[in-house]
């Protein structure tokens, strides 16, 4: 009841210090102190609680344990910048406008801690931001600010890379203004900052906190820490059943996925590298996260510390997921599931149960309305998400049937068109935008690894039809009909290896001699 009374006692200074960032109060929600720990391309299933062969994930599995698992959690886009500000904003790229990785940020975006700010929290923004270029200037709705520019690096001087990856930056650290060197591993030196942060809080300490850990890992090109290196150097990658280059893998797939085979996101040229290694690539993903479990574990324990655990909600996702080797793809932007499904996991023992297991559809541009419910805020009537909050608190309320999922081409990264997708509990169904190529339906039920387009199969017309209707119902509702187009920036990789993987071929079902 602490928090709530604070908050109460706030309320009309923060109406004053936020004009228009007040929210009507949720009378029945006893608000939280607030954690969001966000990893970078953190597939769904890196995880160990989930069965994973060899990874060892203790307090990201103590979170599963203690908290709620949402094993359907998704991303709207899978890409970093649009995905982030589908986070922070509640809204679908067509909304917040943040298309791709490199154009400058609208300037009418609002982000959900303005609302917390406004609202008595005091907070915190420790990490990435990658939104709007190689910017790291303080934004909107954080009162302490640590960030660096673009990618950043894992390690000051660049060692443990392999390859040279765009926006990769060498500037250090943006706190509260100031530059600070970068002195060690970027991931340990994030917790740190947030332990620190927690620990000297500058206002009132019976003033509720929000805290947002944003981790570069695990970001390709990745790179250990020097205690990790080589703690799975004897591990193997078990390769997906849609990896090998086959003609039953390809029967009925777009030709882009075939064609995708052979460039800087297919396993065929892998980042246009020679002697690119799948396997040893996905060891080093391994072992760059442990980092991150640790620092989750230092972050419980600090709040163990202060005897803050039992009342504080702990938020921990991935921004994305990653391909490796799924449909022949490495990366991510496509609608498949290792690409757009994340980890989510909410913990707060006061109130979710230990050991929750919530399997509705629920999306990164949910997580705002959710974290504003439970600091006793409603939605803002202006965000396409909605909270999942209740459903971590066992109750039962109407929810979505399918997510819509969309991503826009980039002069960048070519091999991916601009697709739409919607997903729900069995159904997967995607829809191509300005080519020439195959749409796709999945039973996911009966194939979870996506091996068998149904999109010709007579006995499933009507659930193409049904579909093909509800994603423009959901595109109609969410003002997406149109389409954002943007000044080309950045570098473009639309190379090809000589001697690799050949084109891709047009289904059998459209070889016909008429139109009937």
């Amino acid at each position: 009841m602490r928090i709530a009374a604070t908050i109460a006692a706030l309320s009309l200074a923060g109406s004053v210090l936020g004009a228009g960032f007040a929210l009507p109060k949720v009378r029945d929600i006893e608000a939280r102190n607030i954690i969001v720990v966000l990893t970078d391309d953190q597939r769904h299933d890196a995880m160990g609680f989930l069965g994973h062969p060899f990874l060892e994930t203790p307090n990201m599995d103590r979170l599963a344990r203690d908290g709620a698992h949402f094993p359907n959690a998704f991303v709207t886009t899978s890409l970093c910048s649009p995905s982030r500000a589908s986070i922070l904003t509640g809204l679908y790229a067509h909304n917040h406008n943040v298309v791709d990785n490199y154009n400058p940020l609208p300037d009418n975006l609002i982000y959900f801690p303005q609302y917390l700010q406004a609202n008595g929290y005091e907070t915190a923004f420790i990490g990435k931001w990658h939104m709007g270029g190689n910017i790291d200037h303080k934004q909107p709705g954080f009162d302490h600010w640590v960030s660096f520019k673009g990618q950043g690096t894992y390690w000051a001087d660049g060692h443990g890379t392999s390859r040279k990856v765009p926006q990769n930056n060498y500037d250090g650290f943006n706190v509260n203004g100031k530059r600070v060197p970068q002195k060690g591993y970027i991931t340990d030196e994030l917790t740190e900052y947030a332990l620190d942060w927690l620990d000297n809080r500058k206002h009132d300490k019976k003033k509720p906190f929000f805290l947002y850990v944003s981790h570069k890992a695990v970001h390709a090109d990745f790179v250990a820490a020097d205690r990790h290196l080589g703690r799975y150097k004897d591990k193997k990658l078990p390769l997906p059943p849609t990896f090998v280059d086959t003609k039953t893998n390809y029967r009925n797939k777009p030709r882009w996925l075939k064609d995708q085979r052979n460039s800087r996101h297919g396993v065929d040229f892998a980042y246009n590298l020679q002697g690119f290694d799948l396997n040893k690539y996905y060891i080093r993903y391994c072992e760059t996260l442990l980092a991150v479990d640790e620092g989750l574990g230092s972050i419980l324990k600090k709040l163990e510390e202060r005897n803050e655990i039992k009342d504080t909600l702990m938020v921990y996702l991935g921004d994305n997921g990653f391909q490796f080797g799924e449909q022949g793809l490495i990366d991510k932007r496509t609608a498949y599931e290792a690409s757009m499904r994340i980890p989510l996991l909410l913990h707060c023992p006061a109130s979710i149960k230990a050991g929750t297991t919530i399997n509705k559809v629920v999306a990164n541009i949910d997580i705002a309305p959710t974290i504003l419910e439970a600091a006793g805020l409603k939605t803002p009537a202006h965000m396409d998400g909605r909270s999942f909050y209740r459903l971590a608190l066992g109750q039962d309320i109407p929810w979505r049937d399918y997510v819509l999922y969309e991503y826009f081409w980039e002069r960048n990264y070519p091999h991916t068109p601009t697709l739409h997708a919607i997903r729900g509990e069995r159904y997967k169904y995607i829809r191509y935008h300005g080519l020439w190529d195959v749409n796709e339906l999945y039973d996911l039920q009966a194939d979870p690894h996506e091996t068998t387009n149904l999109i010709f199969q007579p006995e499933h017309r009507q659930t193409v039809e049904k579909l093909n209707q509800r994603l423009f119902e959901l595109l109609s509702e969410s003002k997406g009909l149109n389409l954002r187009l943007d000044p080309d920036r950045g570098p473009t990789f639309p190379n090809r290896h000589p001697d690799r993987s050949r084109p891709g071929l047009f289904p059998k079902a459209w070889m016909k001699t008429s139109e009937k």
